[in-house]
């Protein structure tokens, strides 16, 4: 009895274990790798072209928008000199004109013209000849610079100068830096040294950017808005009959005097990237001895920009002497020019008793 109790015990012990074995979880062993499926039909890419260079310097010339990166912190910082220079027929060829960044022609007495020419992004070592101030003088370049350099005017003209705030520069006030060459008579031979004339600047600074220059050149305003024009024609006088051409290799206006080149002492022909003709009035002043006085601060009108073989109609503006020149597209848009040097005629419409014209061909 007792062993068969025994072997009961053992029996039902095996069933127990066999049981438990039955139900106890399976343990699975994976793999130690890692298998990414490759996706099917997707289209290739190319590589993202690299994008052009922005065309715009780093630092620009302010009144040419051209590189200045090369140039040394003094230069950038000197002055604009705004220097009176003659243009009748025994003044030319002048010398070193072709350096100026910005050119203004403006009506004198008889119909003759004269010029200031505003000297920034290249000092040459001298400029000439070198004459008399006249009262628009200061409306018209005060917002380069407070310098002037001339030699010899009224004494009303001077007063008025100084006492707007100009420095004035000349021989015949007590100024240094002038001297005379031996190629022409006097007074058609009056030059002088534009470091002696920054010397005596008294602490004036570089100019601010006057306009809106295109990078490339080629969006420029009047580039992408204006008809064709491979000649501009200008009638001031019987005396100044200036001339443009666009000279499409050399990528620049090329300046005549009627049909005759306009030279400069060095041989090279004066040009401009951009030529700016403002119709503009102008009234004489009271005796002794009345000279045309060309008006510009407060005032606005009409002309034209042509640029790059091509030229639009616009609308100008000067609030007052310190103000720039505000030059805007017939709807109100802002002019942007072509970095390079820029002329501005000043051609009269009310005032002169005669005819005046700007045509294109």
């Amino acid at each position: 009895m007792n062993r068969a109790r025994s072997l009961g015990a053992v029996t039902l012990a095996l069933v127990i274990s066999l049981v438990v074995a039955a139900c106890a979880p399976t343990v699975t062993h994976l793999p130690q790798t890692t298998v990414t499926a490759e996706p099917t039909n997707v289209p290739s890419r190319e590589a993202a072209p690299t994008p052009p260079p922005d065309p715009r310097p780093a630092v620009i010339w302010p009144l040419t928008g051209l590189d200045a990166t090369e140039a040394s912190e003094v230069q950038r910082d000197r002055p604009a000199l705004n220097i009176k220079i003659e243009n009748s027929s025994a003044a030319r060829p002048q010398s070193n004109l072709e350096f100026a960044d910005v050119v203004f022609e403006e009506y004198v007495e008889a119909g003759i013209s004269r010029l200031i020419a505003v000297y920034h992004s290249d000092y040459p070592k001298s400029v000439g000849p070198i004459r008399s101030l006249r009262p628009m003088d200061r409306n018209l370049v005060s917002q380069f610079s407070k310098v002037i350099v001339f030699s010899g005017a009224q004494r009303r003209f001077i007063n008025a100068a100084r006492q707007s705030g100009m420095v004035t520069i000349a021989q015949d006030v007590g100024s240094y830096g002038f001297f005379r060459t031996k190629d022409k008579p006097a007074p058609h031979n009056l030059h002088g040294y534009l470091e002696d004339f920054q010397q005596q600047s008294k602490g004036e600074v570089a100019p601010k950017q006057q306009w809106a220059f295109a990078y490339p050149a080629d969006l420029a305003t009047a580039t992408m808005e204006g008809k064709d024009a491979s000649t501009i024609k200008i009638n001031m006088s019987a005396y100044a009959k200036p001339q443009w051409k666009w000279d499409e290799d050399k990528g620049v206006w090329l300046r005549y005097e009627r049909d005759t080149p306009h030279t400069t002492m060095a041989g090279t022909q004066l040009s401009a990237a951009n030529v700016v003709m403002l119709w503009v009035t102008i009234q004489y002043t009271s005796a002794p001895k009345s000279v045309p006085e060309t008006l510009v601060a407060g005032k606005s009108g009409k002309g034209y920009i042509a640029t790059a073989g091509s030229y639009i109609p616009i609308k100008w503006s000067k609030k007052g002497q310190w103000d720039p020149f505000v030059f805007t597209t017939a709807d109100g848009e802002p002019v942007v020019f072509a970095p390079g040097q820029t002329w501005v005629e000043l051609v009269p419409n009310k005032g002169v008793g005669h005819s005046t014209s700007i045509d294109f061909s």
